[in-house]
């Protein structure tokens, strides 16, 4: 049966997508001449379905170097055949890829196919010089790299790397279509790469089981069924909350669903609904059984099959839809006539002035940070029931601070603060100074390592799963080099000078991908360094007390100098940016008022800390003491005693002539 599943599954998804793109194309308007400029037929639809082979490249790329790192063992076929998969896949979306390049190309410039040297060089520069272009190369150069890679590398710690290169080399497509140059174009930009993303994995995982079902013992399927259903439930969670967004910006109003744009929505909402209970069958119904019943394992790959054709359907109608016209109008807030100085340079308007009501009525937000502070929440919450159950202790205090860290991470990442920070600097550095301060003492004490630890179960079939993972991390040297005291201060500080004083601060305040960039590093950095200070979680080596405290004063010190230097200097950060904002007020005055942001707001946690590294310094002396007595209570104070007549003997020696 897993023979006829494995041909007829793929074909299945391969038939059914091309169908349906053709048709969606057909419905919506995606592949009508052009009044003016039409660039043919073969252009018109040619273009969506080699954006959708791309999709199905990416997917099953992702989809294998998901599985081979954190669900198969390297130790079995499975693992080989995974990346022979992912190798193949990404040959695909390379191929495809340039394909849809050259199909942009002949759609823009309208040039017919020729050999010559003039049609080389518009070719050669569309891909060098524009945009649209580049986008395309990258993404293709990408994936020929990652067909090498997986043909040349079986390192499992490699392939978790691939992975997420592969999850990243989609970035270029995220930029594309509906969410270019729109004032809605960083959220779209973030939804349309989570749902590429996580859709690719949820399909691409399907896809790799059924190919590798040959190779699976019979007593390798339930496992493996198991650990891809959680990867199918969380894509499961972010396909749905990204679609949503993106549906939000482009369809806009509940009439607008009546639309050919609106129609193919409805059914890729649809589509996603009977997923859904495709997944609620497996999981509830299916894995339990198939260990002991043929038939429910027949049954099973067959349900595969199907659930296969529907994504096939959903695959199609997305194809389409980038090709669709959108019944909400994208027009950039940089283009009207009437366009602020403000709206010239971020492509929004300019908020209302900022006050502290409206810091915390207004929102901006942040699909991709929400949809991590919400999964933090729920998988510790979760993590913390599964001990009780079994009647583990677990500290109260530790879960609020870690709730706490996570509500404050939501806030500044999608509240008022994310709404002001790339207009005004003092917004900018408050979300700095919280980012890198005050959510990490937050936390760092909930010990999210050691819950992990201790309850996720230990896998012994050598494949490695989050607790593998994390046991590797937090063992490597690297690790152990990053977490001592003194270097991990000196990549906090350092990086707060080398960030405002080099172009990263121009990259992350100007573009969306610099900006997450930004919130990663200082959260990261963060956290380390309060980590290597009061951490409760496994860590390679422990640094003394008094070492803390000093480098902890030397970091509040470089602080201190920070926050004066903006606070006393004359000279404005992005003069051309902050500087031409437009607010009416002096912008030099608000970066003053950031640099006492970045003093005060920064110095309040490092308090916080050195208070909380006294405090765990005194009970350690108390615990070395009771150590000490219970010792000698035991052995009647041997090691006094020796060292006394130690002292008695030099004593003699000393006095005999």
């Amino acid at each position: 049966m897993p023979r006829v599943v494995r041909i007829v599954g793929p074909a299945l998804l391969l038939f059914v997508a091309l169908a349906c793109t053709f048709a969606a194309l057909r419905f919506g308007g995606g592949a009508d001449p052009e009044p003016i400029a039409d660039p043919g037929a073969v252009v018109r639809y040619g273009l969506p379905v080699a954006k959708l082979l791309v999709n199905l490249g990416a997917a099953g790329t992702i989809g294998a170097l998901l599985l081979a790192a954190f669900a198969m063992s390297h130790e079995k076929p499975e693992f080989g055949l995974a990346l022979d998969i992912a190798a193949a896949a990404a040959a695909v979306w390379a191929v495809a890829s340039a394909a849809a390049g050259f199909f942009s190309f002949l759609t823009l410039y309208l040039q017919p196919i020729s050999l010559d040297d003039r049609f080389g060089e518009l070719l050669a520069g569309f891909l060098t010089d524009v945009e649209l272009g580049r986008s395309w190369l990258g993404t293709m150069l990408a994936a020929a790299a990652l067909t090498v890679l997986c043909f040349a590398v079986r390192n499992q710690t490699i392939v978790a790397f691939m992975a997420v290169a592969s999850a990243l080399a989609l970035v270029p497509m995220a930029l594309q279509g509906h969410a270019g140059n729109t004032a809605s174009h960083d959220e779209a930009t973030s939804a349309i790469w989570l749902h590429i993303v996580f859709a690719a994995a949820w399909l691409g995982g399907l896809l790799v089981l059924v190919l590798s079902a040959r190779t699976l013992a019979t007593g390798r399927i339930v496992p493996l069924i198991g650990r891809y259903s959680t990867v199918a439930i969380v894509s499961f969670v972010v396909v749905a909350a990204s679609g949503y967004v993106s549906a939000e910006i482009r369809v806009g109003t509940l009439e607008n669903l009546l639309t050919p744009y609106g129609s193919l929505v409805l059914v890729k909402v649809a589509v996603l609904v009977v997923l859904g209970v495709f997944g609620v069958a497996q999981r509830r119904y299916l894995m339990a059984r198939m260990a002991r019943d043929e038939g429910s394992r027949r049954f099973f790959w067959w349900l595969i099959a199907s659930e296969l054709a529907f994504m096939g359907i959903a695959s199609g109608v997305a194809a389409a839809l980038a090709r669709t016209a959108t019944p909400q109008a994208e027009v950039a807030a940089s283009s009207l006539t009437d366009a602020t100085p403000a709206a010239i340079l971020t492509g929004s308007p300019l908020p209302p002035s900022v006050t502290f009501a409206r810091l915390f009525t207004t929102w901006n937000f942040d699909l991709i940070w929400l949809l991590v502070c919400g999964f933090g929440i729920f998988f510790y919450l979760a993590g913390v029931w599964r001990l009780k159950r079994r009647g583990d202790a677990w500290p109260a205090l530790r879960t609020v601070l870690w709730v706490t860290g996570m509500l404050v991470l939501f806030y500044i990442t999608n509240g008022g603060v994310n709404v002001y920070e790339k207009f005004m600097f003092s917004q900018h550095m408050l979300a700095h100074m919280t980012l890198g301060m005050v959510v990490p003492v937050l936390l760092v004490p909930g010990a999210p390592i050691t819950l992990l630890l201790r309850t996720v179960r230990k896998r012994d079939d050598g494949s490695r799963g989050p607790r593998e993972w994390m046991l590797l991390a937090v063992h490597s040297r690297y690790f152990a080099f990053l977490s001592k005291p003194i270097v991990s201060a000196v990549l906090f500080v350092g990086s707060l000078w080398l960030f405002y004083y080099s172009p990263l601060f121009r990259w992350a305040t100007t573009d969306h991908i610099g900006h997450q960039w930004m919130i990663i590093h200082f959260l990261l950095t963060g956290y380390i360094f309060v980590q290597s200070l009061i951490g409760v979680d496994p860590s390679p080596g422990r640094a003394p007390y008094p070492l803390r405290l000093l480098v902890l004063l030397a970091t509040m010190a470089f602080h201190a100098f920070f926050g004066l230097s903006l606070m006393t200097g004359s000279g404005l950060l992005l003069a051309d940016w902050y500087g031409a904002m437009g607010w009416g007020t002096s912008a030099l005055v608000d970066q003053q008022t950031g640099g006492g942001i970045a003093w005060s707001v920064g110095e309040i946690p490092t308090v916080a800390l050195a208070i909380a590294v006294a405090i765990m310094w005194s009970r350690s002396d108390e615990r070395d003491s009771k150590r000490y007595d219970r010792k000698a209570d035991r052995d009647g104070d041997a090691e006094l005693e020796a060292y006394n007549r130690m002292l008695a003997e030099r004593a003699a020696t000393r006095i005999r002539p």
